[in-house]
């Protein structure tokens, strides 16, 4: 091969490797640009919070520009294109129409933390300040009453140390029970008072009265049921934390603790006519309030695996058969809209 001729295969040569080059470039660029969900492909629209939709609500979670969005997406299609909206929370609940947003910004002062009532087409209705960070939100059945946890002091339920104060709101009247530590609590038949009382993870029956929640006080835990009306609780079982009432009103799923001091629970159902527990399929550790999508299936969140700040959703058998199944990527705070 000539000089002339070989000089001319490189040249070609050189071309050819630039335009690929280029094309890779492109397509890394490309790919670079498009929204990382850590879940389905999700599009902006109208998420809705009306009563009869079955539809599954959700936040965000992970990396990208979804992160801590309420998204929305049919609740036979759970892992399908999501429906996302604008508003951001740190913890959200819906029922009934009626919904509770936390929200919390990294480093923000306690004063910029809000609870925010929305209505049915995600319309702000009223805000509330927080005195920490989110932690657990629910909304009664009806849609009538709200309720929040937030940490006044620690990041997690299995700090060494932490406080928590949880409140209940009636969207009707606006009157707000700012902490059930001021309830009156009857534990073994006897009047119970101390400093070291924490309330967290409550959950509402349909009467608008009837709720559950956690209690702490020296060092145990246990599950209370109160009444609004009376403002008052009473102890039924230790070793109970973030119980979740099934829609037929007749059972409790809970996170138990399986290791004295250490953060590891697993997720029980305890039937309230017997108060008799039996643990779930699920063996990993579920620090979560869970929630029933029916009477027969729960879902929570856990963390997913090599993914830093992003949860997934996964459900579980309520009567201890089968196993764990992943319900969708990138998600927590999950709620049905039946």
């Amino acid at each position: 091969m000539t000089r002339s001729r070989r000089l001319l295969v490189l040249a070609v040569a050189v071309l050819l490797l630039g335009g690929v080059g280029a094309t890779l470039v492109q397509r890394a660029a490309s790919r670079a640009d498009r929204p990382r969900t850590g879940g389905p492909e999700a599009t902006a629209g109208s998420v809705t919070l009306t009563a009869g939709r079955d539809a599954l609500t959700f936040l965000g979670s992970g990396q990208g520009p979804h992160r801590g969005a309420l998204a929305s997406v049919p609740a036979a299609a759970p892992d399908g294109p999501r429906t996302v909206s604008d508003l951001t929370c740190q913890r959200f609940y819906a029922a009934a129409g009626t919904g509770v947003c936390l929200r919390s910004s990294p480093g923000a002062l306690a004063q910029d933390n809000k609870a925010v009532i929305l209505d049915a087409e995600l319309r702000q209705v009223r805000s509330f300040p927080l005195a920490g960070t989110p932690s657990r939100a629910r909304v009664s059945p009806s849609g009538r009453f709200a309720a929040w946890t937030v940490f006044v002091s620690g990041e997690s339920y299995g700090a060494a140390f932490f406080s928590t104060r949880t409140a209940i709101l009636d969207t009707r009247t606006w009157k707000l029970d700012a902490s059930l530590e001021e309830f009156a609590i009857t534990m073994d038949g006897r009047d119970h008072r101390a400093q070291d009382v924490n309330f967290w993870g409550v959950t509402f029956a349909g009467d608008d009265d009837t709720f559950y929640a956690t209690l702490s006080t020296a060092g145990e835990t246990h599950l209370v049921k109160g009444s609004i009306s009376r403002r008052s609780v009473t102890t039924l079982v230790k070793n109970v934390e973030c119980p979740s009432l099934s829609p037929d009103e007749t059972r409790i799923a809970y996170k138990k603790r399986v290791r004295a001091g250490a953060s590891l629970w697993r997720e029980h159902v305890m039937d309230l006519r017997t108060l008799r527990d039996h643990p779930l399929a699920e063996k990993r550790s579920v620090d979560d309030q869970a929630a029933w999508l029916d009477d027969r299936t729960l879902a929570y969140a856990l963390p997913a695996d090599g993914a830093a700040d992003r949860t997934d959703l996964w459900t579980v058998p309520a009567d201890g058969s089968g196993r764990p199944e992943l319900l969708t990527s990138g998600a927590s705070s999950p709620a049905r809209l039946g």
